[in-house]
């Protein structure tokens, strides 16, 4: 899928302060934060086999590899990961079957998935389509927030 770029100062806090803001990352903190964001993606329930997780706390960056039932899924791992506090970029190895790939937005502070719906399809009232397409990772279509990257799903 490639690589996707994410602000680092944004997303769920998996790893806490003190590991993820050591000036010099050790390999058992990465190993650790790596681990955490296994964890996490796991949990999103989207049928990844091999899931395997790197995480370089020099430069941020996060590598996923192994087996993806889709696309789709393939792309929520990018999300699950890279919407994580101090990932700024998601080097997504995942192997799935080929699709044409989802358009993604970077959250700003104001933005609704209503807004986000009027910009992408015209129609404000189609942000369940957006809300759907970035489920588990979104529990209520309100709960978005500045600097988190949502998938924006052909219609």
């Amino acid at each position: 899928m490639g690589l996707l770029s994410f602000i680092k100062e944004a997303g769920e806090k998996l790893f806490g302060g003190s590991s993820a803001q050591a000036a010099t990352p050790t390999p058992d903190a990465e190993q650790a934060a790596a681990a955490a964001i296994k964890t996490y993606i796991e949990s999103q329930n989207l049928g990844l086999t091999n899931l395997a997780v790197t995480y370089a706390a020099a430069n941020g960056v996060v590598t996923l590899s192994g087996d993806a039932p889709s696309q789709e899924a393939s792309e929520k791992a990018s999300l699950a990961a890279g919407n994580v506090a101090n990932v700024t970029q998601v080097d997504n190895k995942l192997a799935a079957p080929a699709a044409e790939p989802a358009q993604y937005h970077d959250v700003v502070k104001g933005d609704t998935l209503s807004a986000i719906s009027k910009k992408y399809y015209g129609d404000a009232n189609k942000y369940n389509a957006i809300f759907e397409a970035n489920k588990p990772m979104l529990t209520h279509p309100d709960k978005i927030y500045p600097g988190q990257k949502l998938r924006i799903p052909k219609l």
